[in-house]
């Protein structure tokens, strides 16, 4: 479950966040708690950024939908 604190994060925060802990997994030399723990913060901070791009996506899908909208209510106008 994602706490407060990561929904504050931007998406740069949870990016960046999120590089360092798979580096740090795919070095290696950590205990199996800890690489367990590093996974799941893992887990939370890929569902931060995913959901700032789903987010995005949602705004450019509307921004598209308007613009479209608009094109076509100046098509019509000219008939």
């Amino acid at each position: 479950m994602t706490g407060k604190v990561d929904e504050a994060l931007g998406y740069e925060q949870a990016r960046d966040e999120l590089i360092e802990v798979v580096r740090r997994l795919e070095a290696g030399g950590t205990s199996l708690e800890e690489s367990l723990a590093l996974w799941e913060r893992g887990e939370e901070l890929a569902k931060v950024c995913r959901r700032w791009l789903e987010g995005a996506r949602a705004r450019l899908d509307a921004a598209l939908a308007e613009e479209e909208e608009e094109a076509e209510e100046t098509e019509g106008a000219g008939d």
